[in-house]
């Protein structure tokens, strides 16, 4: 099967269409799930892989605020297929409806300007289609979770792809496991700007290194491109380390599902 790839987001995917959809995004190291009713995002809930009864529990709530709604579909995105092998028998224990494969049975509706036989994180490319259905111009879009992702997506609605680093949880573990005096500590927002103890310090490090990064990326994307584009915010570490931050414009937790939704009306405005 070839998937329809547009060369940009089309423009009108948003007008007049309101889906029912169950959507999964299963990431790194958990699984979000969302009903869209009349596209009405409801019963969203975000769950460790591990937390199987959790997850049941989670995809049985959706199912239930979709259960008066007609042409329902589940679409599932996975970036963990360890962890896909686990959630899809969650998923088709809980429902009966058709899924659809992210990539494989539906294409992302945005266009990609990337390297020949390139591989790039479904879920980078629904947060952005997501990103740029709701602004409609340049945008740069960071997704905080177990990696950092700060990607751009041009005035045409075309991908670029961008850069990848550590998340917070991910640097703190390398260095407790890699220094042997620095101790295993959870990820949150520093008291000081200053570090008066190890773990302030390893927190201060992670916090404003990551904040440094994204804000060094974000001003040499608007060099290359000319302009200095809108910045969204996602991920689970979004919140934490990007609320009041003057650089992000706003935080997004459910970016991902809403491009899951873009796909669905994608899909349905454009028949094979």
């Amino acid at each position: 099967m070839t998937l329809r790839v547009p060369s940009c987001l089309p423009p009108d995917i948003l007008t007049g269409m309101k889906v029912n959809l169950l959507a999964v995004n299963i990431g790194n190291t958990r699984t979000e799930v969302g009903a869209f009713v009349a596209d009405e995002l409801q019963a969203r809930a975000t769950v460790a892989h591990d937390r199987s009864d959790e997850l049941a529990a989670a995809l049985t709530a959706a199912r239930d605020a979709l259960a008066d709604s007609d042409d329902v579909a589940v679409y599932v995105c996975s970036v963990n297929e360890m962890a896909a092998g686990k959630v899809l028998p969650l998923v088709h224990q809980a429902v009966d409806w058709q899924v659809f494969r992210i990539e494989r049975d539906s294409a992302v509706p945005i266009g990609r300007k990337l390297d020949p036989e390139s591989i790039v994180g479904e879920d980078r490319l629904l947060a952005a289609a997501a990103a740029y259905e709701q602004l409609k111009q340049a945008c740069i879009v960071v997704d905080a979770g177990t990696a950092v992702t700060v990607d751009f997506v041009d005035g045409e609605g075309t991908f670029h792809g961008g850069a990848i680093l550590p998340g917070a949880s991910l640097m703190l573990r390398a260095m407790s496991e890699h220094a042997s005096q620095l101790p295993e500590i959870e990820m949150t927002r520093p008291d000081e700007v200053i570090g008066h103890c190890t773990q302030q310090a390893m927190l201060n490090g992670v916090f404003h290194g990551i904040r440094g990064a994204v804000r060094e990326l974000v001003e040499k994307y608007a060099e290359v491109y000319g302009a200095y584009p809108r910045v969204i915010a996602t991920g689970g570490d979004a919140p934490l380390l990007f609320d009041g931050y003057e650089l992000i414009e706003t935080v997004v937790p459910e970016l991902v599902l809403m491009g899951i939704a873009a796909t669905r009306r994608y899909d349905l405005q454009s028949p094979e």
